[in-house]
């Protein structure tokens, strides 16, 4: 079978599934034409790395589909100044994206074993300007605060205050909030002191984070 063409596949990617899906920031959709996505996917994915699909990494975990990924990174309007919070480090493909945009990330990851993997494939392709951190992030993140940016790449039953407090005035978070099948995705701007504007984007479904905190029930 012939190998795949990874510029083809992802040129065609950023063409049918980025432009049509509201992403057209150019900045954005240039760093992802000059990013080898494959490089940061499971060996045994790799010929998927442009595909519209989420991508399995092992332990109920997930790489996002390739375009709500672009459409995070441009709802976040990222600077290059941006101290970033990312939690979830995954693959670190999204980490990659986020660092070529702003000043420095923080990611945090529960699993060892993926921060590791992720530290070698950035230091591959160069990106420094980050911290990996392995921890549970799943109700917050105090370490280096307040950020510019958090961007939270699990979903979570309810969205812990935690985050909120840690958001810089002017500072602005994405979260995918709610249960399965329908969560939503939500951008949160800190306005100045205590104040937020929250704006819902989309729906999507995505595995939650471990250890994220629960809706209360009701025992009758």
């Amino acid at each position: 079978m012939p190998s795949l063409n990874f510029d083809v596949a992802r040129d065609s990617m950023i063409k049918s599934q980025m432009r049509t899906w509201y992403v057209h920031d150019e900045r954005v959709l240039d760093l992802i034409a000059r990013m080898p996505r494959q490089d940061y996917m499971p060996a045994a994915s790799r010929n998927l790395a442009y595909v519209d699909m989420n991508i399995p990494l092992g332990h109920g975990e997930v790489m996002m589909n390739p375009k709500i990924e672009a459409r995070l990174v441009q709802e976040l309007e990222i600077v290059p100044t941006d101290k970033i919070l990312e939690i979830g480090t995954g693959s670190g493909y999204m980490t990659a994206l986020l660092a070529n945009l702003g000043r420095h990330v923080v990611s945090v990851e529960l699993r060892p074993e993926f921060t590791a993997e992720a530290a070698t494939k950035l230091a591959h392709h160069g990106v420094r300007n980050i911290t990996l951190e392995v921890g549970d992030g799943a109700r917050g993140w105090d370490r280096q605060q307040p950020y510019d940016v958090i961007l939270i790449t699990g979903s979570l039953p309810i969205l812990p205050a935690a985050f909120r407090e840690t958001l810089a005035p002017g500072g602005r978070m994405i979260a995918i909030v709610g249960q399965s099948p329908a969560m939503e995705v939500k951008l949160i701007r800190r306005t100045n002191g205590r104040a937020f504007n929250e704006t819902s984007l989309f729906e999507t479904d995505l595995p939650p984070l471990r250890n994220a905190i629960e809706p209360a029930r009701f025992v009758f």
